[in-house]
């Protein structure tokens, strides 16, 4: 008889899953709390193993097609034009900001929910209300009465997972810093590249294309004050106008669609790596478990690697607890362990305070934008600008039969 596995999240790490268990001849079923699938989200990106997860999933292709035609990115000055400039390699190579996967998050949920829909039981507007692990398997409850016997719950939520504290009592971490995110009709002028604009104050505007025929917005702030996010849109409209009032170039063009589509949304940035990832037959997955604290998608790498791995050791192995704990002690070795502390800092040094402070960032962006820094770069096996996903050498597990 198949094993049944019940996961809680239709992001992207937890349809990833779906899959490769369910070519694995488990059972699957994927609740969600939203009622539909969500379509909104910025840019991300596949990289390093990921792009192998993509392959075996043969979903490679789909990713290319919906690729966001990112370029590069640029460093701008106050004038917007380019200071540095990071292009993506013309030969794949994932060491830039820009990945050659680029995708919007909607775009790979929906490629993801597609290839999984005709083996996999998703039940959206649905949401775990308790959990009862009996030693042999688990008894889910949701929130709409009905209840699920299953040999294995995964908590695939994402960072502020609700359904995390059936493993650990841990929370997210906040690292100061706030995102909003915006959708603006594209212009003419706008272009394929990732321009970056910092601003005084540990400010920053971001824009960035998409496949969609708009342009991706990011207006971006530190702030030692909590729950920003937590507040309602009106509010954090008037924040961020007061925020961004003295700021030229893009600002006042992101700031004046509020006015006219209120196409914002509005996120804390936070690090997240639990102590402990599996309590008896539940386990957490993705950004639930491990997030790197970056707003450049990384997580989403290490998600579908994640998924990947997880499916992997549970068809090695009959006993649910071998299985879980060699998924925690694989990835664990490549998530890596900066400290809240540690990260606040890093993302403080790379948006200033001071003019002074930006005029450095700037100066060194062009020294690694130069022939000479990006040999340099290579030559140290760009460790400062690659990720975990990049570095890591995906496990073989037997052949799917």
């Amino acid at each position: 008889m198949s094993r049944h596995a019940v996961i809680s999240g239709a992001g992207i790490a937890g349809p990833t899953l779906a899959h490769h268990l369910t070519e694995r001849g488990w059972q699957a079923t994927v609740i969600e709390r939203f009622p539909a699938r969500r379509d909104e989200g910025q840019n991300i990106d596949v990289r390093g193993a990921a792009r192998e997860v993509a392959r075996r999933m043969g979903i490679e292709d789909a990713i290319r097609a919906a690729n966001t035609g990112e370029v590069g990115m640029h460093f701008l000055g106050d004038d917007g034009s380019p200071v540095a400039s990071f292009p993506m390699s013309a030969t794949g190579e994932t060491d830039g900001p820009t990945a050659e996967f680029e995708i919007l998050r909607g775009e790979l949920s929906r490629i993801l929910i597609e290839r999984t829909d005709s083996a996999t039981d998703y039940r959206f507007n649905s949401q775990i209300a308790d959990l009862t692990d009996h030693g042999d398997h688990v008894t889910v409850g949701l929130q709409d009465g009905v209840t699920i016997d299953a040999d294995l719950v995964v908590i695939a939520e994402g960072l502020h997972s609700r359904s995390r504290r059936y493993v650990t009592a841990t929370e997210a971490e906040d690292l100061g810093m706030y995102i909003a995110y915006a959708t603006l009709p594209r212009r003419d002028s706008d272009d394929q590249w990732w321009g970056w604009q910092h601003v005084p104050g540990s400010r920053s505007v971001h824009v960035r294309p998409d496949n969609l025929g708009t342009t991706r917005a990011m207006l971006t702030f530190m702030s030692d004050v909590h729950g920003l996010d937590d507040l309602r849109q009106e509010d954090q409209v008037a924040i961020l106008r007061k925020t961004f009032a003295d700021v030229g170039g893009l600002a006042p063009r992101i700031l004046a669609d509020f006015d006219q589509r209120r196409s914002l949304y509005f996120s804390a940035v936070g690090t997240m790596l639990a102590p402990t990832w599996s309590k008896g037959r539940v386990t957490l997955l993705g950004d639930a478990a491990f997030c790197p604290g970056t707003f450049g998608g990384g997580g989403t790498s290490l998600a579908m690697i994640g998924a990947y791995v997880l499916a992997g050791e549970l068809s090695c192995s009959d006993d649910t607890g071998t299985a879980l704990a060699r998924y925690e002690q694989f990835m664990r070795a490549h998530v890596v362990d900066a400290s809240p502390i540690m990260r606040r800092s890093m993302l403080r040094r790379a948006n200033p305070r001071t003019r002074a402070g930006i005029h450095g960032v700037r100066l060194a962006a062009r020294v690694v934008a130069s022939p000479v820094g990006q040999a340099t770069m290579k030559a140290l096996g760009n460790r400062f600008t690659s990720g975990a996903a990049d570095r890591l050498r995906l496990p073989d597990y037997p052949p799917v039969s």
